[in-house]
Order: structure tokens, then sequence, then C-alpha cells
């Protein structure tokens, strides 16, 4: 995941509720959806200094990866932890353009099938013509919202989710509605952001702060408390890795003595890929 404070300034822009969360996420996305294929960057970027890799995996090399799909908005690989097997129904939360959707769809195989859901439709038509390219006839991408999935109760194997259920305002109910479509013995794999610590009040109000998946980001123990509260079993953090933002970042929203303190609070910030059976 990328983040350009220039790009996503929206100064005066304090999240309230719900729908302003989503407002502004969704705008942000439909934005970076439309950029050509051809820009420098596909992210929360504008190629300007100030743009900073907050977490970086690697997708290269790894099979089924189409670099036309990778928009460089993920905080991990969770299909690398998913246990994605030949055969699988596997369904994707938030899936932007088709890069984990894909990369999935190669440890399926023909006999398995890949459903992408995404609430911005720049981002399902994009992924879409990048399956028409790809001539791809066992995937598929649906509009929709992860708190309300438009997918049948207990009908996939496996869930994956890259870097986005932080974005959502109410992660209790996308768990719940996670483990509703989930198959008895189904289960998840996700990728997101969690903090150790409350984050200083600016970072938690700004509208940039949640477009790039910081703001929105739960302590880790509530947000492991929300998947079981869900009834999911066995959940184990397979992965984690901090996330160190640079000192101009933080001066967009810090004086220097916040600075300092959040310093010495040590990495607040962090990375996990998060495993849970139903």
């Amino acid at each position: 995941m990328r983040l350009d404070t220039s790009v996503l300034r929206t100064k005066g822009a304090i999240m309230t509720n719900a729908e302003d969360v989503k407002s502004i996420v969704k705008s942000k996305y439909e934005e970076i959806a439309k950029q050509p294929e051809s820009s420098c960057c596909g992210s929360l970027c504008g190629c300007s200094s100030k743009e900073v890799e907050i977490m970086a995996d690697n997708y290269t090399g790894l099979e089924g990866y189409v670099p036309e799909a990778d928009l460089g908005l993920g905080c991990g690989i969770p299909t690398e932890l998913a246990g994605i097997r030949e055969g699988h129904i596997v369904l994707d939360l938030g899936s932007g353009a088709g890069n984990d959707v894909f990369v999935a769809r190669r440890l399926v195989g023909a006999s398995g099938y890949v459903i992408g859901i995404d609430m911005t439709e720049a981002m399902v038509a994009r992924a879409n013509e990048n399956k028409r390219k790809l001539g791809y006839t066992n995937v598929e991408f649906r509009l929709g919202d992860i708190e309300k999935l438009p997918v049948e109760t207990e009908s996939v194997d496996v869930v994956i989710s890259n870097c986005v259920l932080n974005l959502v305002p109410d992660k209790s109910k996308a768990f719940s509605e996670i483990f509703r479509v989930l198959n008895p013995g189904g289960h998840f794999s996700i990728s997101d952001i969690v903090i150790t610590m409350p984050l200083p009040a600016p970072l938690m109000t700004a509208a940039e702060m949640i477009a790039g998946c910081v703001a929105g980001a739960l302590i880790k123990e509530q947000y492991l408390a929300a998947i079981r509260a869900a009834g999911f079993k066995n959940v184990t953090i397979k992965k984690e890795k901090p996330i160190n933002l640079p000192d101009d970042v933080l001066s967009d929203y810090l004086s220097n003595s916040e600075i300092a303190q959040y310093r010495k609070a040590g990495t607040v910030i962090k990375s996990i890929t998060v495993y849970g059976d139903k």
C-alpha cells in the first residue's frame, strides 16, 4: 500500500460516521481505478516526493499473477497462507482490479471458481476488463458491500481479503457476513492493518488516513476478538510486519512533540495475515 498525502489531502474532512467513511473510501478508490495502466503508479499515490512504501509484498513470480491487475493496494499476500486447493470456491473481499482473484484462480484450477466483491463500480469495471483480456471463465466480479455481501449463505470454501477490512466501518458485521457465506468447515485468510494502541487524534480523523488504511484500523486484540465473536475457531496470526510512517508524512498531522511521543511508543501500526476456521 502506498500513501501520498498530496493526492489524498481532504483538509478539514473529519469522518464522523459510517457513511462519511464509505464515501471518502469509494471516492478515492474510484479515482485510483480510473488511472491508466501506463501511469507511474496505480495506488494511493501521485508519484510525488511524498510517495511512501508503507508495506510492499512482491507478487512477481507468483503463479497466476497478472501485473495489470496489481494496483499496489495490498499489505500482504493472503493466498500464500489460505490453504486454497483445486476445486475450491474462493471469495475475495475488496477485489479491486482482480489481483488476488487471478492468483487464487491458478490455485483452484479449472474445477474451481473465484468471486471478487468490490463496492466501487470503476474497480469492478476494471477487473472485468482484465478478465475479458485474459479470457478467464471461472472468475466473476460483483458489485457489493462487505457488510451485506451479495453471496449465498454457505456457498464458498475460502474467503480472502487484502488490506480492505480496515476500511469497513462495522468490522463485526463484516466478520459475521464472512462466517455466513462460508461452508461448514471453510476458512478465511485475511491480510489487514491493525494497531497496537490508539492513534493520535489527528491521524484518526484525517480522511486521507482513512482511505490509506491506517485510521480505520482496530487495536489488534479488538480485531481478533471481533473475529472470534463472529464464531470462528483456531484464529491465528500467520504473518506480522511493522508499518512505519516516516516523519514527513506524520508532520502533516502531528507537531514535533507529538511525533516524538508517537515514536517513543514503538511500532504502532502493523500488517497481519490472520487465519480462522468456521
